[in-house]
């Protein structure tokens, strides 16, 4: 007997419409400050073009130092974590239902590169030996706090963007050293 696909939940309809997540703009451009104000306006910014090549003196930018980074990525899961957990209620059922439909899991993965590729490619920038490894587990530690926030047992507690950068602080140095 061929059973049907289950039908998707309208949480499930709704992200898949949203089809919002990460991008590059998110982040801090390169060489940009740490500092709070600096970050939400990087963050807000578009994405910055024309990064440096390993061996370019045409003067671009530098890449961005881990503390650009940690303050980038700190910026970006906080605003996930408290704007609207919702939707991350409703990116884990589309997550579910992505594994029941494999035009769902084609979607879910193509989403999931447009945060992954670039991640990888900062770390890459940062200094990383292991760029694609240290990019992998990133993205577990943010998708367990992200899951553990919207709801998992620490939904009534989300960390500060403070917390969050010294959580990044430390898997980050952890991964390039001290540098």
């Amino acid at each position: 007997m061929i059973s049907s696909p289950s039908p998707m939940t309208s949480s499930a309809r709704w992200a898949l419409g949203a089809r919002r997540v990460l991008t590059p703009g998110d982040l801090p451009a390169p060489g940009a400050t740490t500092d709070r104000a600096s970050a939400a306006a990087g963050a807000a910014a578009e994405p910055a073009t024309g990064a440096a090549t390993p061996g370019d003196s045409s003067g671009a930018a530098a890449p961005p130092g881990p503390d650009a980074l940690i303050a980038g990525l700190a910026l970006a899961l906080h605003r996930y974590l408290t704007r609207h957990p919702d939707l991350l209620i409703c990116r884990y059922e589309l997550a579910l239902e992505a594994t029941r439909r494999p035009e769902l899991r084609a979607f879910y993965d193509a989403t999931g590169r447009q945060f992954r590729e670039p991640l990888e490619a900062l770390m890459t920038a940062a200094g990383s030996p292991e760029p694609e490894r240290h990019a992998l587990s990133l993205v577990a530690w943010c998708e367990g706090l992200m899951f553990s926030c919207a709801a998992g047992s620490y939904h009534r507690s989300v960390p500060t963007e403070a917390e969050l950068r010294t959580g990044f602080g430390e898997l980050l140095r952890g991964m390039l050293g001290d540098g």
